[in-house]
């Protein structure tokens, strides 16, 4: 598959090389891992002329902007990739091992792109055998993690100050809400940040094959978190495109992100992606796994989908969203609704299901499946395949009744 040069992307001249006027990128250090280096977004009080006071720091802000954005002054080469963060602390676990060249999925599809882009080339690494990479499994075995660290000191930021009720008095009355469920204590700690991992109620997407990534967690006692959707199409997009659209979805503040890309190049586009990606990335993999069979959604197949997830598995998707809960019988419940089935994969499922007159593979072989994602610590998504999609739909409370 023939791949285009990555364009140089200028970004010193534009917002996204500081989405916020009087501020700077600061570091906050690690306590049980003094090599952690948590980055923030330091907010500085303005002088009279309009430039920042540096010596009169007002708050310091959560950031998802990475390592590329420090500054019009420091604009990394996308064709570089940006640092591996991670790598050290996996090693350091001793359970995971390098994937020999010739077995590897994604370097077959990558071959040609890797000549030209050398420095975008990564060794992927798995489970070795009987091992157990996920954040998951350290959680439940008492384990904090550097990652565990790292989330706690992103998550802390300005909790102290916003507990205080001389500073913020109408907290107070704002947070008189119905929680649903939720139990935010005033101090994020990396033990807290453990035990919700270990209980389920909360994920960090990181897998081993990612280690730019800054950890950050997705639950329902953390900080609300934003996904922004990016992707090529057939009809256009070129690589640099997708990496820039990844830069503006960081400056603004997306914290993680989906390449749903379903044109040329997808594997191209993805590892430029993921190795200038500081947040998550996830992909739909069904998506990927119709373009191998050319769009003939008969010609689906759980050999060719395994293929696909080994191969974004390798490059370092974080999570896939997999809708593994749309079955055979299912598809009828959307026959008499005014918009159908509005979710693509969802969609091709039910298709195939009614084609071949079988149970959907995902669901099948949805043990094969874990198993896959657990040898890289790939996080779940499980897509929402019948959801409405029009408010008549959505008060259909006979198709509500039957789902359930």
């Amino acid at each position: 598959m023939a791949s285009d040069k990555i364009k140089d992307i200028k970004v010193g001249s534009s917002a996204c090389s500081s989405p916020f006027p009087n501020s700077k990128k600061n570091t906050i250090p690690g306590i049980m891992y003094p090599d952690i280096k948590v980055p923030v977004r330091t907010i500085y009080k303005a002088k009279p002329d309009g430039s920042p006071s540096y010596d009169e720091p007002l708050i310091d802000l959560y950031d998802t902007t990475g390592p590329l954005f420090h500054g019009a002054e420091d604009v990394s080469d996308v064709n570089l990739g940006i640092p591996a963060l991670r790598t050290q602390w996996i090693e350091n676990r001793g359970d995971s091992e390098e994937i020999p060249e010739e077995n590897c999925l994604s370097f077959r599809a990558l071959g040609e792109f890797f000549i030209n882009h050398p420095k975008l080339k990564r060794k992927p690494q798995k489970a070795l055998p009987g091992k157990n990479v996920t954040q998951l499994h350290y959680a439940r075995k008492g384990i904090i993690t550097p990652e565990m660290e790292f989330i706690a000191l992103r998550e802390n930021l300005l909790r102290k100050e916003l507990a205080s009720p001389t500073k913020y008095p109408e907290r107070e009355n704002r947070l008189k809400g119905e929680g649903f469920g939720a139990r935010i204590p005033l101090e994020i700690t990396p033990e807290f940040v453990r035990a919700e991992v270990a209980a389920g109620r909360a994920i960090i997407p990181s897998n081993i094959n990612h280690p730019e990534l800054e950890p950050m967690a997705i639950g329902r006692n953390f900080l609300v978190k934003i996904n922004a959707n990016i992707g090529n199409s057939a009809l256009s997009s070129s690589i640099s495109e997708e990496v820039e659209k990844l830069m503006w979805s960081t400056t603004w503040g997306a914290d993680t992100i989906m390449d749903l890309s379903t044109g040329k190049q997808i594997h191209e586009t993805r590892q430029a992606i993921i190795r200038n990606s500081p947040i998550p990335v996830g992909t739909v993999p069904i998506y990927q796994a119709l373009e191998k069979v050319n769009g003939d959604v008969a010609k689906l197949n759980f050999e060719v989908f395994k293929e696909t997830l080994t191969e974004q598995a390798e490059q370092g998707v974080d999570y896939f969203t997999i809708h593994a809960g749309v079955l055979k019988d299912f598809a009828a419940l959307a026959k008499n609704r005014m918009t159908g089935i509005v979710s693509r994969g969802g969609s091709i499922m039910a298709q195939w299901c009614q084609i071949h007159k079988k149970e959907s593979f995902l669901y099948t072989h949805f043990e094969e499946i874990c198993e896959l994602m657990k040898s890289y610590d790939i996080a779940f998504s499980l897509g929402d395949g019948l959801r409405p999609g029009s408010v008549a739909d959505a008060n259909d409370e006979a198709q509500i009744a039957e789902l359930k």
